[in-house]
């Protein structure tokens, strides 16, 4: 992939109103293929950005209403120190989002030869073994 492509826009999508689905919020989702960023607000901005290889987890959500506005709400599990949960609320096309972060996050992994691990019980069989 070239440098150019890391920076090249795959989706950039509004959080919606629930009724009618209209964008008339001021939130911002951009989807890169090395980052996720959530641009928030008008008089007081905030931007959270994580990158793609920190994703470990996609969820997708879609309630009724969401179903019949066509939206719905994807719930990114990551690695990030700042925001362990990071959510797209109410965007349309969710399930094609949804399938490029899970595509998007393994290939960044990849990319960076990093390891996605759970430590199940770690902490436990820490103390355990500093008692005994």
């Amino acid at each position: 992939m070239h440098e150019e492509d890391e920076d090249e826009v795959k989706y950039c999508e509004r959080k919606r109103l629930l009724f009618f689905g209209l964008p008339w919020t001021f939130t911002k989702y951009t989807i890169t293929p090395s980052m996720l960023t959530i641009d928030q607000g008008l008089l007081k901005t905030e931007e959270n950005d994580c990158y793609m290889y920190k994703v470990q987890d996609v969820k997708l959500t879609t309630t009724l209403l969401e179903r019949i506005f066509g939206l719905g709400t994807i719930t990114c599990y990551t690695g990030d120190v700042t925001n362990a949960e990071l959510k797209l609320i109410h965007i349309r096309k969710s399930k094609e989002v949804k399938n490029y972060l899970l595509k998007a996050s393994e290939a960044a992994r990849m990319k960076r030869r990093t390891l996605n691990t759970l430590d199940i019980g770690a902490a436990q069989d820490l103390s355990d073994a500093l008692d005994s």
